[in-house]
């Protein structure tokens, strides 16, 4: 019988396992002597060793303070706020990173501690299978169908970032220490196999005591992600010869739209999560660390108190610790909405205060910060906010919020998208009138919703209907980029948001009643501020009791940082593989794209 051995330096593979204060509920341990029967058939033991699968989830330079920091910028709705400047993290989101990246080229990187993972879950998925007894209706089940959606999950992310990856799906040998690249389209189809797999082990939302959390994997999940990535693996994307569909038959849009639409009706049917009721609500249950399951967040990556990024890179900024947090100064703020994505918003769209915030907080006095104005080349995201949350972030490097990785709003979306595709818009409206009617006013939905969605009488324009719904909904969520290449709408569409960003610059077009000064007073509590000024044609100087700010500053530099002068970004869809995995390869990694 074989012991679980864990080896900390084997770069290739990224068997990185120090075990940090990711989640107090993680405490495997890094390297085990306890025989894999022994482990993996009792269901205490298996338990532990599936959970130190998420554990490089939150390693210091794993998805806590690279992936999710730096992947899913810049694209037509989002950007790093400092996207001009000339830098490693910059040429990150400009299409322009290079393999000796000095923000990623580690050996504790995310592409390392992806392997990590997946290394981690090959042992417990080998181990539960042969010792475990796994089936639908036991616990030993349940975390088989855990481990295979954990690993597809690594390599979900793995296939986004870098395209094609090497393949592994068993445990580490000393013949499989190094491997070559596989063709990504092997990996998908593995993947969405696996998925069907393990949709038949684990229950719906509150269907146990293990799926009452969102921090838990549920059925809606899986086949949540089992839909996104047959839309992926059938979509455009970037092949070593080009930008092209697949050309393997088995990912075909007929056959991969086909799971995603009855993957995401499963979903929808099962009711086993929904909308929440308002757009606003949803953030501040999640600011709030809700982690019940049955709402919109159908599973997060879960931090503990002394981990994870989200606020302290995407919230509104803060210019230092105040009365909502002792995480540090100049906190949030790193990434924001475009300029020009606040005014294509309509005007009644309940998203758009949430989505796009155009103040920050200021520094303290005597511990209470005060809102500011910003500037008109430096938005923030509203999604994420100290001053929702209920815990008071005391650590200055981490802030433990989770990533929602999907919510039911994808779902609706996807399920449109599907249904268009094979059916027809008709078929489509009703899960795109779901997201527009919590979108609106209910005094708006005969127009907003109903009107709207039903003028969308051919496919070509409920295609783009969706697409536009996409970037109004999910702005913020690092979701926009993969989706755009799916559409093979990355270039074009970053094209035109510096066409719009140019012509907001000069308040040209539809841009034109488009104030270049706005007006800000304190209300009665004396620390926030009401703004006039930022809704089209709100141009005239509201009288006594305002305070002025130039709305102007958005320069030629700032707009052509949205990508790199001279770069297509459909020839960088991808990150390269960093130079130090090529270094220790033993020749077998080499990188496409013109790297």
């Amino acid at each position: 019988m074989k012991n679980i051995k864990v080896f900390a330096g084997i770069i290739l593979a990224g068997l990185v396992m120090s075990c940090s204060d990711f989640t107090d509920s993680l405490d495997a341990p890094s390297e085990s002597s306890l025989d894999e029967q022994v482990i993996f058939s009792t269901p205490g033991l298996a338990q532990k060793a599936v959970d130190g699968i998420k554990i490089p989830f939150g390693e210091t330079n794993s998805y806590r303070g690279r992936f999710l920091p730096w992947y899913g910028m810049n694209t037509d709705a989002e950007w790093y706020n400092s996207s001009e400047s000339v830098s490693d993290k910059s040429d990150l989101v400009a299409y322009d990173a290079k393999p000796n990246n000095a923000e990623m080229n580690t050996t504790n990187n995310a592409w390392a501690m992806m392997f990590s993972g997946i290394e981690r879950a090959n042992i417990c998925i080998r181990g539960i299978r042969a010792y475990g007894n796994p089936a639908p209706d036991n616990e030993m089940g349940y975390l088989l169908g855990e481990a295979i959606t954990l690993r597809a999950i690594y390599y979900a992310d793995l296939l986004r970032a870098w395209g094609d990856v090497p393949e592994r799906f068993e445990p580490i040998e000393e013949a499989t220490v190094y491997l070559p690249k596989s063709n990504r389209d092997i990996i998908y189809k593995r993947l969405i196999a696996d998925l069907a797999e393990a949709a038949t082990l684990v229950p719906w939302p509150n269907e146990s005591a293990a799926t009452t959390s969102v921090e838990r994997i549920n059925k809606a999940f899986v086949k949540g992600l089992r839909a996104r990535l047959a839309l992926v693996a059938s979509g455009y994307q970037q092949y070593p010869d080009g930008v092209r569909r697949s050309n393997d038959p088995e990912l075909s849009v007929q056959n991969m739209y086909t799971i995603a639409l009855n993957e995401c009706r499963d979903i929808i049917q099962s009711g086993s999560a929904h909308l929440e009721p308002t757009f606003e609500g949803l953030w501040r249950k999640y600011n709030q660390e809700n982690l019940s399951a049955g709402g919109e967040s159908l599973w997060e990556i879960p931090f503990g108190e002394g981990r994870g990024r989200m606020l302290f890179t995407f919230a509104v900024n803060h210019a230092n610790s105040d009365q909502f947090h002792g995480n540090g100064s100049n906190r949030g703020g790193v990434a924001g909405p475009l300029p020009n994505l606040y005014y294509d918003y309509d005007v009644t769209d309940l998203r758009r205060d949430v989505t796009c915030v155009p103040y920050r907080w200021g520094n303290p006095v005597n511990g209470i910060a005060k809102q500011q104005p910003g500037a008109l080349n430096r938005w923030y995201f509203g999604k994420f906010r100290y001053e929702w949350m209920n815990r008071f972030v005391t650590s200055t490097n981490d802030d433990g919020v989770n990533k929602i990785y999907m919510r039911y709003a994808e779902v609706l979306l996807m399920a449109a998208e599907a249904a268009n595709e094979l059916e027809g818009p008709g078929a489509a409206a009703p899960y795109l009138k779901e997201i527009r009617m919590r979108a609106f006013p209910a005094a708006q939905h005969a127009t907003k919703v109903d009107a709207y969605v039903n003028s969308l009488g051919s496919k070509t324009a409920m295609h783009q209907a969706i697409m536009d719904e996409h970037k109004f909904e999910f702005t913020g969520e690092m979701e926009r980029k993969q989706a755009l290449i799916r559409w093979n709408k990355l270039g074009e569409n970053l094209a035109e948001a510096k066409a719009k960003m140019t012509r907001l610059q000069q308040r040209t077009g539809e841009y034109s009643d488009v104030a270049t000064t706005i007006y800000y007073k304190f209300n009665p509590d004396n620390v926030t501020i009401t703004i006039y000024g930022l809704n089209h044609g709100e141009t005239a100087n509201p009288g006594a009791g305002w305070t002025s700010v130039t709305w102007s500053n958005l320069s030629d530099a700032k707009i052509a940082g949205l990508y790199r002068p001279g770069v297509n970004p459909d020839q960088r869809q991808f990150w390269p593989i960093w130079q130090v995995f090529l270094d220790a390869s033993n020749g077998k990694l080499f990188n496409d794209y013109g790297y």
